[in-house]
């Protein structure tokens, strides 16, 4: 019998308040930080969704695992378990523990990316593009064509483009990729699932034409999951067991463990490899921590292994893709274009179709997340050309990214049902102001991930 009423499938131990403000105190918050979100505290914040990472919160498992970490320098039980349930997960011969998902990021760009390379990928996120892109390589987005269409639904717009990757591949840049990535789900598409069947594909393009293949692989239970939903083959398989047939496909990977290992912090890095394994190590030493511990507390390590094995609970799973697709519906009802169908982790709303009297180099995404904090304090992010644009010189504007979304993303177990009806109520208020919107403009930017530091001003 199913239910219309979605319940999480767990119940409170611990709260904390949360902030009610004023739409006057949240304007006078966002003027002394330039209009930058990333800026304002968490004090001031009352719904927050700006990031699914790191934010979400742990079990009394994992609380009972803090109380046993062991903080040996090397070796400790917590390493052990670590080490054990991701061994058992992923299946791959190196585990290589990282304070965060960038840090194995970097790690990986120092070891196998050179000058001049070239990284194909579904979609890159921003700090894997920005640290490729540090190590002076390219990264080169071959999305899918059903990925590109916003707001038509297909089953998985997350998918690589396979014929675009095989002439990549097939071209005379064929020496300058090192290997080939893959992000699932594909966060900077939408938060859309990948298939097994296109996961496949590439391996054996990878296979074919000699390249490694490595996983981006923050939210690969969120994909298993969808593949359960979506792919037919797979609807009668265990969620565990697809995640594990997913990341024994590829030689590796790259995990924040801030996502899908229900972890405040945490990454790791892994690889099949025996030299790949030696010189990451050899970095982590100098830059992160012993190899046992990767930069990480003992009791870091024992919460994302009982994390770890929470996260492909079906249970969980379903409550979470459910009050994401709830918020989804809502938006849709309010007549708010979004990526659809929904992701697993975050609405995504498309703010050029939205707003489509704000050019992209006035970013509407911004001033649509600008404009959703003000009218109820709920944080989002923008992913369009502030992100992921190239910054225009000599007065020039700047280069447009492909899309133009502002994204917002659920922390795991933090918020109820009323707190997403709430989040329903602002975007239903948000329709009413979407032609009084105006865009904005950069007073500072960084060289690299703007978006997190720039300074801006709304356009007069």
């Amino acid at each position: 019998m199913e239910f219309k009423t979605i319940i999480e499938p767990f119940k409170i131990k611990s709260v904390e308040p949360l902030a009610i403000t004023t739409p006057e105190q949240r304007k006078e918050y966002l003027e002394r930080e330039h209009w930058n979100l990333f800026g304002l505290q968490s004090q001031e914040v009352t719904i927050d969704l700006l990031t699914d990472s790191g934010t979400g919160a742990m079990s009394a498992e994992q609380w009972a695992a803090i109380m046993r970490g062991d903080e040996a320098y090397a070796g400790s039980h917590s390493w052990q378990r670590f080490n054990k349930v991701l061994t058992e997960l992923t299946g791959y011969k190196h585990i290589i523990p990282t304070h965060q998902g960038r840090a194995s990021e970097k790690i990986l760009a120092t070891i196998t990316v050179k000058e001049g390379d070239i990284i194909p990928s579904n979609s890159h996120f921003d700090t894997t593009r920005a640290n490729f892109e540090a190590a002076l390589a390219t990264p080169v987005d071959l999305l899918c064509k059903e990925g590109l269409d916003l707001l038509t639904p297909a089953p998985f717009k997350g998918n690589i483009d396979l014929e675009k990757l095989e002439a990549l591949l097939n071209s005379d840049d064929i020496d300058k990729i090192p290997f080939v990535l893959m992000t699932i789900t594909n966060n900077t598409g939408g938060g859309q699932p990948v298939s097994m069947e296109n996961l496949k594909a590439v391996k054996a393009l990878c296979e074919k034409y000699n390249k490694m293949f490595l996983l981006d692989a923050c939210r690969f239970s969120e994909n298993a999951w969808f593949v359960s939903q979506r792919e037919d083959s797979y609807k009668d398989i265990e969620i565990r067991e697809i995640a594990k047939e997913a990341f024994r496909l590829a030689d590796g990977c790259t995990i924040s463990l801030k996502k899908d290992g229900f972890g405040n912090i945490g990454g790791v890095l892994a690889f099949n490899d025996d030299a790949l394994a030696e010189a990451a190590k050899n970095v982590l030493i100098l830059t992160e921590g012993f190899p046992t511990y990767g930069g990480l507390t003992g009791r870091d390590l024992d919460a994302l292994a009982q994390g770890l094995i929470e996260i492909t609970d079906r249970n969980y799973l379903e409550y979470r893709a459910r009050s994401i697709s709830y918020l989804a519906e809502k938006a849709l009802e309010y007549g708010i274009p979004i990526v659809q169908p929904a992701g697993g982790h975050a609405l995504y709303i498309d703010a050029k179709t939205f707003l489509p009297h704000i050019p992209p180099h006035q970013y509407p995404g911004h001033s649509l997340a600008c404009e959703i904090y003000l009218i109820g304090g709920v944080r989002a992010v923008e992913l369009g050309t502030l992100a992921f644009g190239v910054a225009g010189e000599d007065g020039k504007d700047d280069t447009p990214a492909t899309h133009e979304l502002v994204r917002l993303a659920a922390p795991r177990r933090s918020y109820t049902q009323s707190h997403f009806d709430y989040v329903a109520e602002v975007l239903e208020k948000l329709v009413e102001k979407k032609d009084t919107l105006k865009g904005y403009e950069i007073t500072y930017q960084p060289k690299l991930l703007r978006h997190f530091t720039a300074k801006l001003k709304p356009k007069t």
